[in-house]
């Protein structure tokens, strides 16, 4: 969604007051609300109705990022990055390392290496 803000100000040019009314998109900076179901696995956020996931597998206190799916209609809104931001920091509180077999996740993981600690 689209937002827009007006500001209104005053300016003086050449000793004339001049109004004006200057129009700014604003960008959404709403994060998405992340779910962690630990007994599925599973981080999920629904948005706009759709509903995107990170699934995983624990043992012996590693998590396998197995799979990220966002819908068509959702991709490029940053969702897939908070889903496994959202991931690797429970993971991190957990105590837990990671290895990120999605492609998506690894390739997430390679552009932000203030997670290599985690890695297994």
């Amino acid at each position: 969604m689209r937002t827009f803000r007006r500001i209104a100000f005053t300016r003086i040019c050449r000793g004339e007051t001049l109004s004006s009314t200057l129009v700014q998109e604003e960008q959404a900076s709403m994060s998405p609300v992340i779910s962690h179901d630990r007994a599925a696995q599973r981080f999920s956020t629904e948005v706009d109705g759709a509903v995107s996931i990170l699934e995983y597998a624990l043992l012996d206190d590693i998590m396998t990022i197995e799979h990220t799916g966002v819908p068509d209609v959702l991709r490029g809104r940053g969702i897939a990055s908070a889903l496994v931001h959202s991931a690797l920091a429970a993971a991190r509180a957990a105590g837990w390392k990671v290895v990120p077999a999605c492609s998506y996740a690894a390739a997430w993981m390679q552009r932000h290496p203030a997670f290599d600690d985690l890695r297994a």
